[in-house]
């Protein structure tokens, strides 16, 4: 949700910190704010807060003038959750005498009876964010000990919700007290000192090898080193992480914006996420699965749980295994998911996806499972995240770094691990020969350059159409079969970045209440590539065009006749049915980003959101 960074060491901590919450800036960007230590002849120092509304560049502007010398501090790129975006609200927030300074990614469920236990006491508050009842509490414990780290721990152990956690002390230089529960901390140790950050992406310059702090986990870090403990203080040797990709992964390469950058890239993760699966025998290897083929053949239910686009890759993900495998599969959103009684048995397979592998309502559901007995398995981005630790298995899709807050390339990657995963549920269950699996593996992979295809060629025609939603007030999205999960996942990317309010609809549910929408002009968006309900499709349109709607439809290469309905046929290449979300839903990525385009949004950082969702 929102994102931390702090540095110690022998450099200027001013640019390193502003530097690393610009690489977070997807985080979140409502706020940002520093707290740098200034250091005093009498061996303590003074704590600078500097605090600015709106994006990060605000921030660096202020700090154009700081000229004061500090080489410890930390920073905060915020997501507002409790209290609305302002400088009183933003982090870093600080005790009553201004020694201590905290920044905070997560959410404090009791902080209201926290915070009027405070005020009893004689704190002054002075935001409305949960945070920061965390600095009076450790504001009161360091008062009895005098210890940074002893003091955040007695703090964390009355708090109740999540936290990824950097804490200053004037009173204590040089020293950064780091805590972590289900927020994301990464900490590194460089040639010029120690960082912590929300994300690898902020350390990357100084550190290839990072310590991903577990929940419960404390570090201590100082010019010299890291020191980490468990929750009793007692010193731990946690596991190093390599990172294997590069800053270039996070720059945008001489394109305008991340979003086309990332679209742009999506060939390549198709071929990344396949790259190794098929064995010369044409069994599938999905070596990570962590299931014997005895457990995956015992399978008789699958849940698929995900949020947001993620929950999206979940729908084409049921067409696929019940179709190939004939495994009952349902798809829930994890925040539901977690807060009812879903029959779960030791037979179930429960999977989790989540492009950054730490969402919040996707991580409870997956415990939730786990205790009820089912079998986890992950689909997610990122490596060691805590998705992919808690589940059973994980494929990792392999689309690298993504920056822009809207998914695309991630979705492609998920889409693809979810058609393997169907693959070896049919394979296992005997539903697919191994002929049929090398057939469709191969037209699997051919997807890459069906993609690449349509980035080359379907410009023009995607400008054009992207004119009709200029003005609208309401657009529609439609299909039937797959081309209905991946209308679903075209409004959403329309909402996202232009906000423009968008539905998607099963087309024959159309004449159930949403035609009644329809007036001259009105932009309805359809997916009516060539499949068994093509037709039907068809007839839909037929309908919506009867009452003067303005038609953009996503067809198959050579299909002539739909341009007798259509206003704007945007063309992808010929594929099975199966495949055909990878290559349809990049269309509409594209449709999306050009309407934002027009109507002046930020189509990278769209107002109210954040990449990666930490807290419910």
């Amino acid at each position: 949700m929102c994102g931390i960074v702090g540095f110690t060491g022998k450099d200027q901590a001013q640019k390193i910190l502003v530097e690393g919450l610009k690489r977070m800036e997807y985080r979140g960007y409502d706020s940002a704010g520093v707290a740098l230590e200034v250091a005093s002849a009498a061996g303590s120092a003074r704590l600078d807060v500097i605090r600015r509304v709106g994006k990060v560049a605000g921030l660096e502007s202020e700090l154009e003038g700081y000229k004061e010398l500090s080489t410890c501090g930390i920073g905060h790129t915020r997501w507002a959750t409790h209290g609305r975006p302002s400088t009183a609200n933003a982090h870093p927030h600080v005790s009553c005498d201004g020694r201590i300074a905290v920044v905070h990614n997560g959410i404090v469920e009791n902080f209201a009876e926290l915070r009027e236990e405070l005020t009893a006491s004689g704190h002054t508050f002075r935001s409305d964010t949960d945070t920061e009842v965390f600095a009076h509490l450790i504001e009161e414990a360091y008062a009895k000990g005098r210890d940074l780290m002893a003091a955040v721990r007695d703090a964390c152990g009355r708090v109740v919700g999540a936290y990824g956690l950097a804490v200053v002390c004037a009173d204590e230089p040089g020293v950064i007290a780091v805590a972590r529960k289900d927020s994301p901390i990464v900490i590194g140790r460089g040639e010029k000192g120690s960082y912590v950050a929300s994300d690898v992406i902020a350390l990357i310059e100084a550190t290839r090898d990072v310590v991903v702090l577990e929940d419960g986990q404390f570090a201590k870090l100082t010019p010299k080193g890291v020191e980490y403990t468990d929750a009793e203080g007692n010193a731990i040797e946690p596991e190093v992480t390599h990172v294997d990709w590069d800053l270039d992964m996070a720059e945008k390469g001489g394109y305008p914006d991340f979003m086309l950058k990332e679209i742009h890239e999506q060939p390549r993760v198709v071929r990344d996420t396949l790259v190794g699966r098929m064995t010369a025998a044409g069994e599938l290897d999905i070596d990570e699965l962590g299931l014997s083929l005895e457990e995956l053949n015992d399978i008789d239910r699958v849940f698929v749980i995900a949020c947001g686009t993620s929950y999206h890759a979940g729908l084409i993900a049921k067409n696929l295994i019940e179709s190939w495998a004939r495994i009952p599969t349902e798809v829930e959103a994890a925040s539901e998911f977690r807060y009812r009684d879903p029959i779960i048995t030791p037979t179930t397979l429960v999977v989790a996806v989540s492009q950054s592998g730490e969402t919040a309502d996707t991580l409870a559901a997956i415990r939730d499972a786990r205790i009820k007995g089912a079998k986890v398995f992950g689909i997610t981005n990122v490596v060691g995240s805590p998705v992919a630790r808690e589940s059973d298995g994980v494929i990792y899709t392999k689309a690298n770094k993504e920056i822009a807050v809207a998914s695309t390339k991630s979705f492609i990657g998920q889409v693809v691990s979810l058609t393997l995963l169907s693959m070896l549920l049919a394979q296992v269950k005997y539903r697919l020969t191994t002929k049929q699996a090398r057939l469709l593996f191969r037209e699997l992979g051919d997807t890459a350059e069906q993609v690449q295809h349509i980035l080359d060629t379907q410009g023009a025609a995607v400008r054009e159409a992207a004119e009709v939603c200029r003005d609208a007030h309401s657009a529609l999205f439609v299909g039937r079969g797959m081309g209905a999960a991946i209308a679903c996942e075209g409004a959403l990317k329309l909402k996202e970045i232009s906000y423009l309010h968008a539905e998607a609809y099963a087309a024959g549910e159309m004449k159930h209440g949403p035609i009644a929408l329809i007036d001259p002009g009105f932009p309805v968006i359809a997916v009516a590539t060539k499949s068994p309900t093509y037709d039907k499709t068809v007839s839909n349109l037929m309908e919506c065009r009867a009452r003067g709607a303005s038609i953009i439809a996503v067809a198959t290469e050579g299909d002539e006749d739909i341009k007798k309905i259509a206003d704007h046929v945007i063309y992808v290449p010929r594929c099975r049915d199966a495949f055909s979300a990878i290559t349809a839903s990049v269309p509409l990525q594209l449709l999306a980003r050009e309407v934002a385009l027009l109507r002046g949004c930020d189509v990278d950082q769209p107002r109210n959101l954040a990449k990666s969702v930490t807290v419910e």
